[in-house]
């Protein structure tokens, strides 16, 4: 009889009775458990989370900062309750310990009474963090703990840029303002320069005008110098001369009543002797600027007239006959009879100390000829008066009997006259003293004031270049501080708030926890599944064995109807999955067949382990179950297991049907496919031939076969 009548003899067992009917329909709906109900019972459990009570502490009796109210506590409450993230509880600090503790709540968040306080000083100057506390109790729930690190690191994450947005705004109108006051300084800049610019040409002009200034201030000195000199030569021969002056008019103002005799008889001698003075003056005047020429034969003369004077005076009132009188230079002397010597003496004697007095004016002006011409016209000035007087006295000569007071006045007159000449000769010298020192003083000054006016161009020189420098910089300053209008302020500050974004992409993304986790059940049902039917079904027929069939017909006789109720299982289990769980399957027809694929290897390798190891093979099946389902990686990568599931991981069927599956479920290249077909096909081709080979030894009875040692 062929193997697949055999099979089909072997299903048939199933329909003689309701119970064995029975016992077919669960085993068609026992993958189910594991896969279906299993999968829905957590398809999708993040869209329930709003089913979880968690107690919310707001604690945050808020801030103020720059003028505005902030009540980040408030803010965040408000935006967990519009997110719909857990069943939220508002209590007290002291009823969401209490609740976390007893399990009324899986968790607690709180916002303490500073939050708004600490969010707000990042903008003052001491900023400091702002902490959200979070209490769990693993004792409740581990998972529930884990889901709320994850959604309270993204409130977190939120609060932060938010707290981050008022900083940084604050920061780039800061920007505007420093760039608005670094325009205005470089406008300043630009004013200052241009001020410096024309203080530096004014402190070159005042060098320049300073440079002439000292050259002027030094012959200045040098001609102060020089007056001084001629001027206290001046005060010496005017001091002479006012001495002479006054010794004159004391004599005539004493004499004046003794002199008036000898007036009336020598008037004619008197008035030439006048006029001589007078044109003497007159004639120094007149070529005082000849003077240093003609003042030596002046003062011959006056000494020359001096001495005949002299020589008058001693022939007559010495000798005991007086002399002739002389009325002119080198005239004949004419005497007067019925004079005598006595009479006449004390006249001719005040009239040579007089011609005597003029011989020393003479030589001082003889000596006041090399003084500076200031001096000299002030000395013209009292000659003037000086030859006005004596001219005066010549005039009235014939008729000094007559105007002896007229000419005493006169004379007291002239000799105030040469008392001025010589107080201004002396407040002249001491004045050009004065001068003398001032002008040195002046020349010293200008001096210094000359190197200081060089010293200050050349520092506003540089000024000038440091000040340009200083407006160029606050130029460019200006222009590399950002000025940033409102809107591009938002669009950085929201960039810098939050300036790593993550720009994820899910290459063929599952829809939710099921999807992603069917690849993994959905083989372990199918594993119970055959694990169960050879529960029911003989993994070797018996009618085969006794018959003597071949031991291929045999294991194939066993194998085949437990393939036919996997094929059913796996129809059953995704048409379940699919229309009523809503497993949405990326390649559907690929999937089923695959699955069936996956179903015939999982019978043979089933099979191989109830017909060789008998009771014991039941107890096999579900520790190479366990290895399968450890080291598959269905939850956690591989690699995050201990080594020895690494180890196993490449050697058993689940490991490459898990890799698939994830493959035509969700999508993406076909290679693990292909590798799982291959891997399942030398699986089920070897786990027969096992069979086969363990079908050929059951053929012969032995004892440990008629009293087995275990029985299940």
């Amino acid at each position: 009889m062929r193997s697949p009548r055999l099979a089909a003899l072997e299903l048939r067992r199933f329909a003689r009775g309701r119970l064995p009917r029975a016992a077919l329909v669960s085993l068609l709906l026992l993958p189910l458990l594991y896969g279906a109900l299993y999968l829905w019972s957590f398809w999708d459990p993040y869209s329930r989370l709003d089913r979880l009570p968690v107690a919310l502490v707001n604690d945050d009796k808020g801030a103020t900062a720059d003028g505005r109210k902030v009540r980040a506590g408030d803010d965040i409450t408000e935006g967990l309750r519009e997110s719909e993230v857990f069943d939220w509880h508002e209590v007290s600090a002291e009823d969401a310990r209490a609740g976390v503790e007893d399990g009324t709540y899986y968790l607690s968040l709180t916002m303490p009474a500073d939050f708004s306080e600490r969010i707000a000083s990042s903008s003052g100057d001491s900023p400091e963090t702002g902490a959200l506390r979070v209490r769990t109790n693993d004792a409740n729930n581990y998972i529930v703990g884990q889901i709320s690190r994850t959604v309270f690191s993204e409130v977190r994450t939120a609060a932060s840029t938010k707290t981050s947005r008022s900083f940084l705004d604050r920061i780039f109108i800061s920007f505007s303002d420093i760039h608005g006051a670094t325009e205005k300084a470089a406008s300043g800049a630009d004013r200052l320069k241009g001020g410096i610019d024309k203080a530096e040409k004014g402190s070159k002009d005042l060098a320049d005008g300073l440079k002439d200034a000292k050259s002027g201030s030094g012959d200045l000195s040098k001609g102060v110098k020089r007056l001084d000199s001629g001027a206290g030569d001046l005060e010496d021969g005017s001091a002479e001369v006012a001495e002479g002056t006054q010794a004159l008019a004391d004599k005539v103002n004493g004499l004046a009543d003794k002199v008036g005799p000898f007036l009336r008889k020598h008037e004619k001698s008197i008035g030439e002797t006048a006029q001589f003075v007078a044109d003497a003056a007159g004639a120094v005047r007149d070529n005082l600027d000849e003077l240093q020429e003609r003042a030596p034969a002046a003062a011959r003369d006056a000494r020359d007239a001096a001495d005949r004077l002299a020589e008058v005076y001693r022939s007559r009132c010495r000798a005991g006959t007086p002399p002739p009188v002389p009325t002119a230079p080198g005239s004949p002397v004419d005497v007067t009879p019925g004079t005598g010597p006595d009479a006449a003496c004390p006249d001719l004697k005040l009239a040579k100390d007089a011609a005597a007095d003029v011989a020393g004016v003479a030589r001082d002006l003889e000596d006041l000829a090399a003084d500076p011409k200031g001096e000299l016209d002030r000395l013209d000035r009292h000659l003037a008066t000086l030859q006005k007087q004596a001219q005066a006295l010549a005039d009235r000569a014939p008729h000094l009997s007559e105007d002896l007071d007229e000419a005493v006045s006169k004379i007291n007159k002239l000799n105030e006259g040469a008392g001025k000449v010589a107080a201004g000769a002396k407040k002249l010298h001491s004045g050009l003293g004065t001068a003398k020192t001032g002008a040195v003083d002046l020349d010293e000054g200008v001096g210094r004031l000359k190197t200081g006016a060089f010293d200050l161009n050349g520092g506003l020189f540089k000024l000038v270049d440091g000040s340009g420098k200083l407006a160029d910089g606050l130029h460019d300053g200006a222009e590399a501080i950002p000025d940033y209008d409102e809107s591009e302020r938002d669009r950085r500050t929201a960039v810098m708030a939050d300036p790593v974004r993550l720009a994820s992409q899910a290459l063929h993304k599952a829809p939710n926890y099921g999807t992603g986790f069917a690849p993994y059940f959905i083989p372990l049902s199918l594993w119970v599944g055959a694990m169960v039917a050879y529960m029911l079904v003989s993994p070797l027929n018996r009618r085969a064995l006794a018959a003597g069939a071949s031991a291929w017909r045999i294991a194939l006789a066993g194998w085949l109807p437990v393939v036919a109720i996997g094929a059913l299982q796996t129809t059953a289990l995704m048409a379940v999955l699919h229309w009523a769980i809503g497993l949405q399957m990326a390649r559907a027809a690929g999937t089923v067949g695959f699955l069936c694929l996956v179903t015939a290897c999982f019978a043979a390798i089933v099979q191989w382990l109830n017909a060789r190891f008998g009771a014991a093979g039941r107890i096999l099946v579900l520790a190479v179950l366990m290895l399968q389902l450890t080291s598959a990686g269905g939850t956690y990568p591989v690699q995050t297991s201990p080594g020895f599931f690494n180890a196993i991981h490449p050697w058993l069927p689940m490991t490459y049907v898990v890799e698939a599956l994830r493959r035509l479920v969700s999508g993406g290249g076909l290679g693990p496919v292909w590798q799982a077909c291959a891997v399942l096909a030398a699986f089920t081709a070897g786990a027969l031939a096992l069979t086969a080979l363990s079908a050929r030894r059951k053929q012969v009875w032995t004892l440990d076969r008629l009293h087995p040692e275990l029985t299940l």
